[in-house]
């Protein structure tokens, strides 16, 4: 049996262990607690098993993975007066856990107003063609306007991506037949410049042909030999390269005396 003041304490026992063991703290590999004494800060706690004493010391958890944040669409104006629609997806992490929870009263929130003033600006900055081309250059400056922003709050900005680009269809339709009349003009000027170099190498044929009038006889050749390949009905006949001759000098004769009786 035991008596009032055994009861006491065992009571008192169990309170102070329970008080003691109040303090436990475990913090996940992921988290850091940065702990508070008396209302100041005093250090930052875990990964793993640690200990705050109780009404004394009191924590707040601080996540240390990469965090994602997608941007809304953000309608802005780009530096040659078109209006588009731009989002963005944001990766970022806590680099020092107490910054993080010192120096603004919720960095979450404010990481997000930084990259959504940051890619109005940077948009504002660019024309549409660079805005669309230069993507990854953009993504850079913006990452980095950003990193220099939030880093006296213990954040780091790992990547920055624009994800879509919304164009009015106005301009969709302009840059769509300036991107046919680009493709028209490079096929006309590959054309032109095959047609260019047949006549050169056409022209090169024929002064060869001239200075050899054997090489005509060759080229006939090879023509029947090709016709003859093909299997058809094509009938040929063959003439003298002298009778060509022969009708040349002919007329040349008989158009000279033409122009003599007519004289």
């Amino acid at each position: 049996m035991f008596t009032p003041t055994t009861i006491g304490y065992i009571v008192g026992g169990v309170v102070f262990a329970g008080l003691v063991l109040s303090g436990v703290r475990i913090a996940q590999e992921y988290q850091r607690a940065v702990v508070f004494r008396l209302g100041r800060y005093h250090s930052v706690r875990g990964p793993g098993l640690y200990y705050n004493i109780p009404f004394l010391e009191w924590q707040r958890l601080v996540d240390m993975r990469t965090i994602t944040v997608n941007v809304e669409p953000q309608e802005t104006i780009t530096k040659d007066s078109v209006t588009i629609k731009v989002n963005a997806v944001l990766w970022y992490r806590v680099t020092e856990p107490f910054k993080a929870i010192l120096e603004v009263a919720d960095f979450r929130s404010a990481v997000y107003q930084v990259a959504l003033t940051s890619l109005r600006n940077i948009i504002g900055q660019h024309a549409l063609d660079e805005v669309l081309k230069a993507r990854d250059q953009i993504n850079g400056q913006l990452r980095t306007i950003v990193d220099q922003a939030t880093d006296p709050w213990g954040v780091q900005i790992e990547m920055v991506e624009m994800k879509d680009v919304e164009i009015p269809q106005a301009m969709q339709r302009a840059m769509a037949r300036e991107a046919e009349a680009i493709r028209e003009k490079r096929a006309r000027l590959i054309k032109a410049e095959a047609e260019q170099e047949a006549a050169e190498k056409l022209t090169a044929a024929a002064r060869q042909i001239a200075d050899s009038p054997f090489s005509l006889e060759l080229r006939r050749m090879q023509m029947i030999s090709e016709v003859g390949a093909e299997q058809n009905s094509t009938t040929i006949i063959m003439m003298p390269s002298e009778f060509v001759t022969l009708a040349e000098g002919l007329g040349k004769h008989f158009s000279q005396n033409g122009a003599a009786i007519s004289h």
